[in-house]
């Protein structure tokens, strides 16, 4: 009997059932009800992550992964109790988090393994320079950002930080993944020329 009064109460919950009319417009194709779904929860799910990760550029990508994967259940039929949006968007906000920690752990600990360039890199030939700058180009403005801050103008890391809204101890991991977006990009840039200049000379 106290089950069902406890049912009957969540059930009679305005948030309960405005969630589930949201859930069923959603797997109904409805567009609108997405961008609801959005306006409803940005900002709760912007702060509850920005408490978790202290850090304006993560809490933003913990809250566009969350919304990609509830979306997703949503669309899927896998939400159990689609009333309950509220307390699976948290679940959901939570499992992410826990992710990028463990992520932002592994990248730490490459970074502290991996070694300054050498001197004698900077020396660089008229081509290889070219190629640099091409690679510099096609990165994020983020990642083109911090290099020229870190490389060019030298700055502290306190300045850094302070200038891209992160935390000074994360600074190290943000090089890491800049250096490894501009080598990713650098040997794919390499590739491509190695087989236009093949297909020249056929």
């Amino acid at each position: 009997m106290g089950d069902e009064a406890t049912r009957d109460n969540i059930a009679s919950n305005p948030e309960f059932t405005a969630n589930a009319d949201l859930v069923e417009r959603i797997q109904s194709g409805d567009t609108g009800a997405e961008e609801t779904f959005y306006r409803s929860y940005a900002a709760r799910l912007y702060y509850l992550a920005l408490v978790r990760v202290r850090s304006t550029h993560d809490a933003e990508d913990a809250r566009s992964e969350t919304f990609l994967r509830v979306l997703s259940a949503i669309r899927n039929r896998q939400l159990r109790s689609p009333g309950a949006l509220a307390s699976f968007c948290l679940r959901t906000l939570d499992y992410v988090v826990l992710e990028m920690q463990r992520k932002q752990m592994r990248a730490e600990r490459l970074a502290a393994e991996e070694p300054e360039p050498a001197i004698h890199e900077y020396f660089l030939d008229d081509g290889v320079k070219a190629a640099i700058e091409r690679t510099f180009a096609r990165l994020k403005p983020r990642e083109r950002d911090f290099l020229r801050m870190y490389y060019y103008d030298e700055l502290p890391k306190e300045e850094i930080a302070r200038r891209t809204g992160i935390a000074s101890e994360r600074v190290r991991l943000l090089k890491s993944r800049a250096l490894k977006s501009f080598r990713e990009m650098y040997l794919r840039l390499a590739k491509s020329d190695t087989k236009t200049r093949r297909k020249s000379l056929v």
